[in-house]
């Protein structure tokens, strides 16, 4: 056991000698534990003593049909022996090529072409740019801006952040930034007493509109996270705000993105968000689930007409100015082919609508806590909103830092739950049952109890 204890020691302070961690105050590493992770098994993760945590993250909603899955696993082995890379410019290759066919016929109609990038990020700014882009080709070089919703996030790389409301990070990286033109959120959560969901959504899209009256001129896109602003605190929003949306962009003339990073590939109860909205975007960015998540890829897709602008004998300057090295990596294509598979060969939305109902009555009993000022669920996302004060909403303030004691209680008892500030959230991948999403649920019960006590 000492052997044991001392190989997780040391592969932390290995790690804290040169490793700079992403989303990390670097110093609170002082008393927050560094986990090294050895070994996955299905939703578990393993460290180098043994201890096993079940994933409630999805490791950042990566994880699909959990760790070391042997099919995807099978799948890249066999591609490595075949063809590991090659550039993609010029250049193709059938791993790449039957992805985008899929991936046209999976999707929302009218997506009929799929530009490849690495990741989330990468795929936002190639939504943008090729809005902008667009238009520039169509000869409407004034339409420059974007409208995003207050509470929003779309990564973290320059263009991906300037349509992201993030105080922090907007505070931080201001003077690099664009500047969007900011709608509000169709947020259930900020209804008005007796208001459902729905008639939000109705509020929010006059007020969209009204945005889209004064600024359509010069707006380029609007692009929002169909039905759960997920970094923005699990923020959840009924369909008709996307079926509202679809028919004010077109009749204003501006493109739609819908940014399906986080909340495709079945996570809402769907395989994509949009569907539940019976509308099409004018462009869909993927990526997480894409994969599984075993490896970073990403997909921009939009339609015919888009592409056309862009159609020009090489003198005309229309080209599309963007590219990765790994654009279109054969070992990522194939790991999403096998994805895929899994999705058509498993009834994996059926058996996530049994877990998501399992889900939903074990939390019920938090709405009745008297520092829960909201317990709501889309699909297998479900989130629970901690309060000081449920009659008035009152926060508790952002520097005493609860979600990082919840977050601390489930490294003790076998849980990776990693809240967003005081909103404690489980996305666990699609190979729990319900024995493990009770114990996600009674970690996240006796931490929230721990986390709201007084000190």
């Amino acid at each position: 056991m000492t052997d044991q204890l001392d190989a997780n020691a040391a592969l932390a302070q290995r790690d804290l000698r040169h490793i700079w961690h992403p989303c990390t105050q670097m110093h609170d590493h002082q008393h927050v534990p560094m986990v090294p992770i050895v070994r996955g098994e299905g939703p578990w993760l393993i460290d180098a003593q043994g201890r096993r945590y079940l994933d409630g993250i999805s490791s950042w909603w990566t994880n699909l049909f959990g760790h070391a899955n042997p099919r995807i696993a099978a799948a890249l082995a066999e591609q490595a022996r075949t063809l590991e890379h090659v550039i993609f410019a010029g250049f193709t290759h059938p791993v790449a090529i039957e992805l985008a066919e899929q991936l046209v016929q999976i999707t929302p109609p009218g997506l009929e072409k799929v530009f490849f990038a690495d990741n989330g990020s990468a795929a936002v700014e190639v939504a943008l740019k090729m809005s902008f882009h667009y238009w520039l080709n169509q000869g409407h070089g004034e339409k420059t801006r974007f409208i995003a919703l207050t509470g929003s996030y779309h990564g973290e790389t320059l263009g991906a952040l300037s349509v992201s409301d993030v105080a922090l990070y907007r505070k931080t990286y201001a003077p690099l930034l664009l500047t969007p033109i900011l709608a509000p959120s169709p947020d259930a959560y900020e209804a008005e007493p007796g208001e459902s969901p729905e008639q939000v959504a109705t509020r929010r899209l006059e007020a969209m509109r009204i945005l889209l009256e004064r600024h359509a001129h010069e707006t380029c896109a609007v692009i929002v996270e169909p039905l759960v602003q997920c970094a923005g605190g699990m923020r959840m929003h009924h369909p008709s705000y996307l079926t509202g949306l679809r028919a004010l962009c077109d009749h204003y003339g501006v493109h739609f993105i819908a940014d399906e990073i986080a909340v495709g590939f079945g996570r809402t109860g769907t395989l994509f968000a949009c569907e539940q909205a019976h509308v099409a975007p004018d462009f869909m960015c993927l990526s997480k689930g894409l994969t599984g998540g075993t490896l970073p890829l990403s997909a921009v897709l939009t339609t015919q007409h888009v592409y056309d602008a862009f159609y020009a004998e090489y003198n005309a300057g229309k080209a599309f100015l963007h590219s990765h090295s790994y654009t279109g990596n054969p070992l990522a294509c194939r790991a999403a082919l096998e994805t895929l598979a899994i999705f058509r060969d498993e009834p994996v939305l059926e058996r996530n609508r049994m877990l998501s109902a399992h889900l939903a009555k074990r939390l019920a009993s938090l709405r009745d806590h008297p520092n829960v000022a909201d317990v709501r669920q889309r699909g297998m996302i479900a989130a629970v909103e901690l309060v000081a004060d449920k009659a008035t909403r009152r926060d508790f303030p952002a520097e005493e830092r609860r979600g990082l004691r919840v977050y601390l209680h489930g490294l003790e008892h076998g849980a990776l739950l990693r809240p967003l500030g005081n909103v404690i959230y489980v996305m666990p991948p699609y190979v729990v049952g319900e024995s493990e999403i009770d114990h996600l649920v009674d970690v996240a019960v006796t931490g929230i109890a721990r986390a709201v006590k007084d000190d």
